[in-house]
């Protein structure tokens, strides 16, 4: 076989006695993890599949568990072509390795979508190879032989042996280039919800997340850090730190105070009674108004074009009507259920860590450059992630554990405390959305204009990349790709940087310009006076996989339904990372303007779904966290400061708040598409347009207070 890495997938193989067949995968594909920049085209293998003697099969997957079902979604590609008994198939989490699974980043709802053919390869493979074994051992031909549940079968004679008595004989066989696969027709997993691989281990608490590895000798740790963005440390005093039972060390690190100790608890005790004189930098003279006021200015001035169809100069002229109006949106925090965590082990020429994150090559690399280490002597051991949603692409809280765990020379179990985890988030950007449109005469949209004002982050962590006049073009994700048809659109971007760290989070700026987008066609078709679900259809015409799940919506809400008074429905579509998905809000407004989201249905066509109840899950999960970001989360600063400390004033939704939620499938024969994110940026504007419905009035700023609804 021809080892041509650049132009075909190449497949590897190797055996022992004891380990049986195992195949690898190589993914030569480009993946750019959210734009981030953080790792380039690979060709290395993603996953690896082990059949044993005994019959069973290890399928170690290189990507990081977060609640997406990942650890069954990506098993069930390969046992599919592999032709396994699912009953036998078990999986492992990949630890991070430099070049050997490729990119081993966890982000863009992408862990299926870019791999899924090369994954069927793989099973592909296999099966070929077991089949042959079987032929060779028969003397028959392949062609009369066939894979099932786990054994091959000689058609004609029945005789049939399990994949584990061919293990041996399959490994001293060529690997096949470019294997049939299956037709979906015959997929017997993919389509089919199975159960979880991981399922057990969740529900007998041996699952194991960041928070709760133990390791011999292990001491706890916890950082003070300074609460204005930019801030240092001046001076400290550890006296009363080390007064309290169980506290070890009180030390400074890069990013504040470090206090290690016996137990979690000494530790935070100790913190909070911690002296310590901050400098707090010239951010401290900023607040969220002064930042408000700062994007309003800048966003009159020059703007980045990302999209300019037809002619903007004749936008407008006698007979139009103009309309403008102006979306915000604020700083929100990923808020996730388990706090920053990691276990470090220095010692000398070798780092080992375990942590729950989402870039693991990113934690090695940045392990081994702060030590000056070779990545090859960094272990990391990748756990369960108790929520992830682009706050684990960060490795912060990784160097505070390998600075500490330096230091004392011994395992550090690293914990930052909710408040820490809030004053110290990188947040989702704040946005103000300048729009304006003009309708013709006979009510027909003849513009839309489009100004995203907000920080930048791929601008904020590599400044060096964007300078004036360099476009980031993940900023207007959601709304440079604007479906409708309208013959005039611009869509710009100013950039609004400021020292509050700002990061990815679910779904990432589609999030916010879904928001504006939705929000603002409502507003063109009540301003056309038509319906907002039939003005939508009309400028879809030429976008069938948006027409497909809005439609679905409408039918499945029974859209046009006669409501009560102050009931209300709500529509919103939009396509992010692969995957279409439309949704239909019930709501109703009291007249004490207390607000009850009844019911929310939503479709989506994420192409071939592998796993449908992955798919509803992961629907239904963008709603809950969508809802809450629209109702309870916000961000505020003063004094340079992050104001919210903890549930109590960044608040989450409750369980009698939460909306009864149907979740429908668009059946597609397209390729897979994200699953993950793409049900988040419909949540705002479907509620929003649906309190216009009830109320007559307008949301345009998140989240949704009382006196916008009274």
């Amino acid at each position: 076989m021809k080892k041509d890495y650049s132009r075909r997938d190449f497949l590897k193989l190797s055996t022992t006695a004891s380990a049986g067949l195992m195949i690898g995968v190589v993914l030569p594909y480009k993946e750019r993890l959210l734009s981030a920049g953080f790792v380039e085209e690979v060709f290395e293998p993603n996953v690896w599949v082990s059949i044993r003697p005994d019959n069973t099969i290890l399928i170690t997957a290189a990507k990081s568990e977060m609640g997406q079902h990942i650890r069954t979604s990506l098993p069930m590609i390969v046992a599919e072509e592999l032709e396994a008994d699912w009953s036998q198939v078990e999986v492992a989490q990949a630890d991070a390795h430099p070049d050997k699974y490729g990119s081993q980043g966890t982000g863009g709802s992408g862990s299926i979508r870019r791999s899924f053919n090369r994954l069927r390869k793989a099973g592909a493979a296999a099966r070929e190879m077991l089949i042959q074994a079987a032929a060779d051992k028969w003397n028959v031909l392949p062609a009369t032989c066939r894979a099932e549940n786990g054994t091959i079968i000689h058609q004609p004679s029945g005789n049939s042996l399990t994949f584990g008595e061919l293990v041996e004989a399959a490994s001293k066989l060529p690997v096949p280039e470019d294997p049939p696969l299956k037709s979906p027709k015959d997929f017997k997993l993919i389509g089919n919800s199975m159960p979880g691989l991981d399922t057990l281990s969740r529900v007998n608490g041996t699952a194991q997340f960041g928070i709760d590895v133990q390791r011999p000798n292990m001491v706890y740790a916890t950082v003070l850090r300074c609460p204005t963005f930019g801030g240092n440390v001046k001076s400290f005093n550890p006296k009363e730190a080390n007064k309290v039972s169980g506290v070890l060390k009180v030390f400074q690190i890069d990013e504040g105070i470090a206090v290690v100790g016996k137990n979690t608890w000494s530790v935070i005790k100790a913190q909070r009674v911690l002296e310590v004189d901050w400098d707090p930098g010239d951010f401290a003279n900023w607040d969220s108004k002064r930042i408000e006021d700062m994007m309003e200015e800048k966003g009159s001035g020059k703007a980045l074009i990302a999209r300019n169809d037809g002619t903007t100069s004749t936008f407008i002229d006698g007979e139009d009507r103009l309309i403008e109006v102006q979306y915000k949106v604020p700083f929100t925090s990923h808020a996730t259920m388990e706090p920053m965590n990691c276990v470090a082990h220095v010692r000398n020429g070798s780092c080992e860590i375990w942590a729950p994150t989402q870039l693991p090559q990113r934690v090695q690399s940045t392990a081994a450059e702060a030590l000056g280490l070779d990545p090859e002597n960094v272990d990391v051991h990748v756990t369960m992630l108790g929520g992830g949603f682009g706050r684990r692409l960060f490795t912060d809280y990784i160097l505070d554990a390998i600075q500490i765990s330096k230091r004392m020379n011994k395992p550090v179990k690293l914990i930052w405390t909710r408040e820490d985890d809030m004053h110290h988030d990188f947040y989702r950007p704040t946005s103000i959305h300048k729009l304006s449109g003009t309708l013709t005469k006979q009510n027909k949209v003849k513009s839309w204009s489009h100004r995203v004002i907000a920080p930048s982050i791929s601008g904020q962590l590599f400044p060096e990349k964007f300078q004036e006049g360099k476009l980031d073009h993940s900023a207007v994700n959601g709304a440079s790709n604007l479906p409708y048809a309208i013959p005039n659109v611009l869509v710009d971007y100013v950039m609004t940087n400021t020292k509050v760290p700002v990061g990815w989070w679910r779904s990432v700026y589609n999030s916010q310009n879904a928001f504006a987008n939705e929000g603002f066609i409502d507003e063109m078709s009540y301003a056309a006076g038509v319906d907002p679900y039939k003005f939508r259809v009309q400028l879809l015409a030429e976008a069938p996989r948006h027409l497909g799940v809005i439609k679905l919506a409408a039918e499945k809400a029974g859209w046009g339904k006669k409501m009560d008074k102050g009931q209300g429905m709500g529509i919103a579509v939009h396509e992010s990372f692969g995957s279409w998905a439309a949704q239909v809000a019930e709501v109703t407004v009291g007249e004490n303007g207390k607000l009850t989201i009844d019911k929310i249905v939503t479709t989506v066509d994420c192409g071939l779904v592998v796993n449908p109840d992955g798919v509803k899950a992961q629907m239904e999960s963008s709603i809950v966290y969508g809802l809450t970001s629209i109702l309870k989360g916000e961000i505020t600063i003063e004094k340079g400061a992050v104001v919210q400390s903890n549930f109590h004033e960044f608040k989450l939704l409750q369980i009698d708040e939460m909306p009864v939620v149907e979740v429908h499938i668009v059946p597609s024969a397209e390729p897979p598409g994200g699953a993950g994110e793409p049900g988040l940026p419909p949540v705002a504007p479907a509620v929003t347009n649906a309190i216009f419905a009830a109320t007559g009035k307008r949301i345009r700023r998140l989240p949704i207070r009382q006196e916008d609804l009274g």
